[in-house]
């Protein structure tokens, strides 16, 4: 029940505010508010308030009040640049508009808030009474409006109750949040004061409201309302009461929950103590253990010794055993109570130390023994010592012919075996001397087993030195320089491999790769060949159970270095673990390492895996690791790109055995990448429907997938050479693809799937590609490119003769001999001739460059790729299709990128020039135009200005003033003082003819190349608008008089935008702006207000003396700025490259663009209200 009443709650909030928009949009339309109105509707479409927009999209759409004809007379105007400049200013004017009014807005909310205080101090008593925002509940909130009152009913407005509806307007269009509204309609009505709403009767806070609660409450149904809301009003104060009863209750259960919460804190803080003894108790019996295990070494080697010596002994004498047996029998107790005495002598106060238990068995081992049993006296028990002796005795008497054989053998050869573990047992022989107990006798004994002693037993005396490595290890590593860490790496080895704990030697294996924090390239190196050789001696089982895990724990460390060796371990350990691990676990780390975010491990994964796949057992995961392959191919980094490229993928190649399958996903991948993104533009039946607008990211897809196809190349044409159907042609022509081969291959009698894949799926797919690329797409269309020569030079040019070529005339429209295909592939490649005229402007546009560079552009095809082009452009220019000439210019122009391709077009060029044809020397004007980025100053002015030279001397005006155009582009790419004195001395002479035209043509042309050209150009140009400004047109020729108006006005305003010499100022700018401005009449708006703006700040610059100090007009950056925005400050000269970047004259205060989506309909919209609103205050007026 209570969610339905806030179901229903709000469900009435919502009708309330329907019915406060509704009133505002009433009261604007009848107070012919327009501008806020139109506001209003966009905002309440972008709100997503369609339905509370209705009535205002049914006044706005009335043909009555716009009419269709003039709204599409103001779409089809072409935006010029000075309404843009307006644009630009009425924008920033605007936001200006909106951050002072946004600044009185706070003003007013702070006076309101001092008020509220104000009151709610003064009617704290008066708190209790009824609260008129909530809504009846069950009768609709605009059932009362059924009444058709309006505001003519009541008679015309007073000034103070406008005044007060247009305050509660405003304030509820701030709170719903259309500020664009609000401030139009401040700006609207622009009679009345708005800062401060005067303290009466109307001004309350959320005034719309209470004026509708209070027209509510006026009626019979308004009463009953407000009786019902009341009522609930009644109803949610007391569920408020339970609510706030049952937050107490709450509160009072988490006081509790928290002292029971810090009694557990404690209870986990002394068990913390608790632990910190213990872990103190346990460190000191572990002290205490390893002095017992120090002492039981000790003994070890104390016993070991002396029963060497006593078998020494008993070897010395063995001929006399049989003589006196009783004699032998003294020494022998006599030798064991020394033993006894020594070892009471090494442990004194009779501590409970650890006694050695001897086990006979087949290697004779040594284990710990457990403590000795302590009387009640305190001595301790009898030692299993005495036992021992008397058996190895009893051993010794039975073989001692035996035992003396082999001891002399062992004495023998003990020289060369001791060594590894010697220093042990003369450390334990130490120990027996220095105890000061043993007997003369004893001490013989010790002193003849000395070179016996290491024979004895290497592998226990190895096996405690490895356990007193292991437990030193973990200490002496963080204490050595990280620089030096790697010199541990034996010692590492030598432990890991020979402990038999197998959690010790996981703790050593954990050290090993982590020895170092963060090691650089020869680090890993280091630490993985130590890996390695582990690896080689531990065999497989180890590696599998204790070296790769321990490594592949560090596949989500924080730092890159460690997930590199985790890479490095799985190319290099593969081959030391079974076949099956290799595929499965080693493949699924890799794959992990793959998506990693640092660019060194993604780089580093590719070249481990490619390492990793000669080692597979099989090609089951083939289509796994080719899923990867592209994903890493796809990479945004080019290292890692280049790395898959180079290593990865002929390791796919040679591993998997299916490059069929590659191309054809390359292929795929290639395609897919443009044919998602979306058209260039939407208009049915038009070529940007057709072509792609491509983002970065598939821009670079696109580009990888040309670098991989033409990595692949070689692949491709040794699997062609392979897997031809006709060996015995290729070897008795001594060449491949001759043209016997071919009518061969022509027949379709035999298959060769590999050679028929390029003219079959690659050339058509890159032909498909092309089509979807925009003319501005040359990098692009540059690598396409640069993959056909490369088909070239592998194939020869017999396949470039009668396979590449045809396949791409046909594509561009042309005729092509198709004998050396079979017949399906002939109507294949016939089928993909463009067959509409928009198809046929796409091929021109995007296949011809291809066919011009990429196929013709073959050495061998230089005499054809003359006459071919020459006879492309006489047809262009015969023919009346504008568009067809120009993207034929425009595939030269991209032939002209390739260097190697100048000399033949600049022959053309001169041979059109010279011609007697006008169509031939207008493309040649056209195409030196554009020929001129491409190419350095002393071709331009060996090739290009003389022949423009010879251009403008033509008496045909169209080829002279495209040659003007041409001489354009030169002054805006060239700043060598030779070209620029050969460019003025033209112009000059196209001046003096006196020609309209050919004026106007110089002024634009120069106009366009003043920020980048020399200095002495620009004023040149300056002067010749002065003189040019200085006569005028007939006043009858308005459209003239506009034009050159015009030309002259965007001229001068780039010059201001530069450093102007202030004589050239004084003497030529200022006059030049005075003579503009004296043809008003002639004069756009913008031009006018932004000549006027440079006349005052130039003048004043002239006439201040300070700006004579500085060096130039100190007022120009400000106005130009305030005006024109710092885009348009124009650039200085920078050198003799390409254009430099605008300087910026008040880098305090940018000036930001206006939004994309201001768009010219809605301006037009905004100028038809601001009209009619016009036309209607005069009809009031009137």
């Amino acid at each position: 029940m209570r969610g339905d009443r806030i179901d229903i709650h709000i469900s009435e909030m919502d009708v309330e505010k329907s019915s406060l928009c509704n009133f505002v949009v009433n009261f604007l339309l009848e107070e012919n508010y327009l501008l806020s109105a139109f506001e209003l509707l966009h905002e309440l479409l972008e709100d997503g308030r369609g339905d509370q927009a209705i009535r205002l999209q049914e006044f706005f759409s009335d043909p009555t009040q716009f009419p269709p004809d003039q709204i599409s007379r103001f779409s089809s105007l072409r935006a010029a640049e000075p309404q843009n400049i307006l644009d630009e200013k009425d924008s920033v004017e605007k936001k200006l508009a909106v951050s002072e009014y946004e600044l009185r807005v706070a003003q007013e909310d702070i006076l309101k808030l001092k008020d509220e205080l104000l009151k709610k101090i003064d009617s704290k008593d008066k708190s209790n009474g009824p609260d008129l925002d909530v809504p009846a509940k069950n009768e609709p909130v605009n059932q009362p409006m059924k009444r058709s009152i309006s505001c003519s009913d009541l008679g015309p407005l007073k000034d103070n109750e406008r005044f007060d509806i247009n305050c509660a307007v405003k304030e509820y269009l701030l709170l719903a949040g259309y500020r664009l509204t609000a401030m139009t309609f401040y700006e609207e009505v622009d009679d009345q004061n708005w800062d401060v709403w005067q303290n009466s009767a109307a001004c309350v806070p959320n005034a719309l409201r209470q004026y509708y609660y209070q027209y509510l409450s006026s009626t019979a149904e308004g009463a009953e309302e407000k009786i019902a809301m009341l009522r609930e009003i009644g109803r949610l104060k007391h569920e408020k009461q339970s609510l706030l009863k049952t937050k107490e209750m709450s509160d009072a259960q988490i006081i509790k929950m928290k002292k029971s919460i810090d009694a557990l804190k404690k209870d986990v803080k002394e068990k913390e103590n608790l632990v910190k003894g213990l872990k103190k108790t346990s460190e000191s019996q572990r002290k205490e253990l390893n002095d017992c295990r120090a002492e039981i070494t000790s003994l070890k080697m104390h016993i070991e010794g002396a029963l060497s010596g006593k078998i020494l002994l008993l070897t010395d004498s063995a001929q006399m055993r049989t003589s006196s047996p009783g004699k032998h029998n003294e020494e022998t107790e006599l030798f064991q109570k020394e033993i006894e005495m020594s070892k009471v002598k090494n442990s004194p106060n009779a501590e409970p130390t650890e006694t050695i238990k001897v086990e006979e068995g087949n290697e004779g081992q040594v284990h710990d023994a457990e403590e000795p049993k302590v009387n009640e006296t305190g001595s301790p028990g009898a030692s299993p010592l005495a036992d021992l002796v008397k058996e190895e005795t009893q051993m010794t008497e039975k073989k001692a012919s035996e035992d003396t054989i082999s001891l002399s053998e062992k004495v023998l050869e003990s020289p060369t075996s001791f060594g590894e573990f010697g220093f042990a047992w003369r450390s334990g022989f130490d120990i027996l001397k220095n105890s000061g107990r043993s007997s003369p006798r004893t001490d013989s004994a010790i002193m003849k087993s000395d070179h016996l002693a290491p024979e004895l037993c290497p592998e226990k005396l190895g096996l405690g030195t490895i356990h007193i490595l292991s437990n030193a290890l973990p200490k002496i590593v963080p204490y050595v320089l990280i620089n030096h860490r790697e010199e541990l790496l034996p010692l590492i080895m030598c432990a890991i491999e020979r402990h038999p704990d197998s959690a010790t030697r996981d703790s050593l294996t954990h050290t090993l790769f982590n020895l170092i924090k963060r090691p650089d390239e020869q680090q890993r190196r280091i630490i993985m060949d130590a890996c390695v050789t582990l690896a080689k001696n531990v065999g497989e089982l180890r590696t599998e159970t204790e070296l790769l895990p321990q490594c592949w724990e560090q596949v989500n460390h924080m730092y890159e270095e460690r997930r590199m060796l985790v890479a490095q371990s799985c190319g290099e350990l593969a081959e030391l673990v079974r076949p099956e691990i290799r595929d499965s676990l080693i493949l699924s780390i890799v794959q992990q390492l793959i998506e990693d975010s640092a660019t060194v491990v993604r780089e580093a994964a590719a070249h481990n895996l490619a390492l990793l796949l000669p080692l597979f057992p099989n090609t089951e995961k083939y289509f796994k690791v080719e899923e990867l392959m592209f994903q890493l191919v796809g990479d945004p980094s080019g290292t890692v790109v280049e790395t898959t490229i180079k290593e990865l993928v002929p390791a796919l190649i040679n591993w998997g055995n299916n490059l069929d399958h590659v191309l054809q996903v390359t292929l795929s991948h290639l395609l897919g990448s443009a044919q998602r993104c979306p058209p260039l533009s939407g208009v049915e039946g038009s070529i940007e429907l057709h072509l792609r607008v491509l983002g970065e990211r598939d821009r670079w897809n696109v580009d990888v997938m040309l670098h991989l196809l033409a990595e692949l190349l070689p692949c491709v044409h040794h699997n062609v050479v392979e897997t031809c159907p006709f060996p015995e042609v290729s070897h008795s022509t001594g060449i491949l693809f001759a043209p016997a081969l071919l009518e061969l291959f022509a027949r379709g009698e035999e298959e060769w799937p590999a050679f028929e894949w390029l003219h079959s799926e690659c050339f058509p797919s890159l032909i498909r590609l092309a089509s979807l690329l925009s003319p501005k797409e040359d990098d692009l269309r540059n690598h396409i490119t640069r993959f056909l020569l490369a088909v070239g030079r592998q194939f020869g040019e017999s396949y470039l003769t009668h396979i590449m070529l045809p396949v791409f005339l046909v594509a561009v429209g042309d005729d092509a001999d198709l004998k050396y295909f079979p017949f399906q592939t002939q109507l294949n490649i016939i089928g993909s001739r463009p067959q509409t005229e928009t198809f046929r402007r796409i091929a021109t546009m995007c296949v011809l460059p291809l066919l011009l560079a990429g196929v013709l552009g073959h050495p061998s095809k230089h005499e054809y790729l003359t006459e071919y082009l020459r006879n492309r452009l006489i047809q262009s220019s015969e023919q009346d299709d504008l568009l067809e000439k120009l993207d034929i210019i425009h595939a030269v122009r991209f032939l002209c990128t390739f260097e190697e391709h100048h000399s033949m077009i600049f022959n053309i060029l001169w041979d059109m020039v010279v011609s007697s044809d006008e169509h031939l020397k207008i493309t040649a004007a056209n195409l030196w135009k554009l020929i001129v980025p491409y190419i350095d100053a002393k071709v331009a002015s060996i090739h290009v200005v003389p022949a423009l030279v010879t251009l403008g001397s033509e008496p045909n005006l169209n080829v002279k003033y495209a040659s003007i155009d041409a001489f354009g582009a030169v002054a805006q790419h060239f700043k060598n003082d030779m070209i620029v004195d050969k460019i003025r001395i033209q112009m000059d002479a196209f001046l003096e003819e006196g020609s309209y035209e050919a004026s106007i043509a110089v002024v634009r042309a120069l106009g366009m190349s003043v920020p980048y050209t020399t200095d002495t150009l620009r004023n040149y140009l300056l002067s010749k608008i002065f003189e040019l400004t200085a006569s005028s047109l007939p006043s009858s020729d308005v459209l003239q008089r506009r034009e050159r108006a015009n030309a002259f006005c965007e001229s001068i305003r780039a010059l201001d935008a530069t450093d102007l010499p202030a004589s050239s100022v004084k003497d030529f700018l200022v006059p030049a702006i005075q003579n503009l401005l004296k043809d008003s009449d002639a004069l756009d708006p913008a031009h006018k207000e932004a000549l006027e703006i440079i006349l005052k700040e130039r003048s004043s610059a002239v006439v201040d003396p300070i700006s004579k100090v500085m060096g130039g007009p100190m007022g120009l950056a400000s106005s130009v700025s305030s005006f024109f925005g710092d885009g348009l400050l124009g650039r200085k000269e920078g050198g003799d490259g390409g254009a430099p970047p605008p300087e910026t004259i008040e880098p305090h205060k940018p000036i930001s663009q206006p939004p994309v989506e201001d768009t010219r309909l809605r301006r037009i919209f905004t100028d038809i209200l601001r009209s009619k609103v016009k036309n209607h205050d005069e009809t009031n007026a009137t």
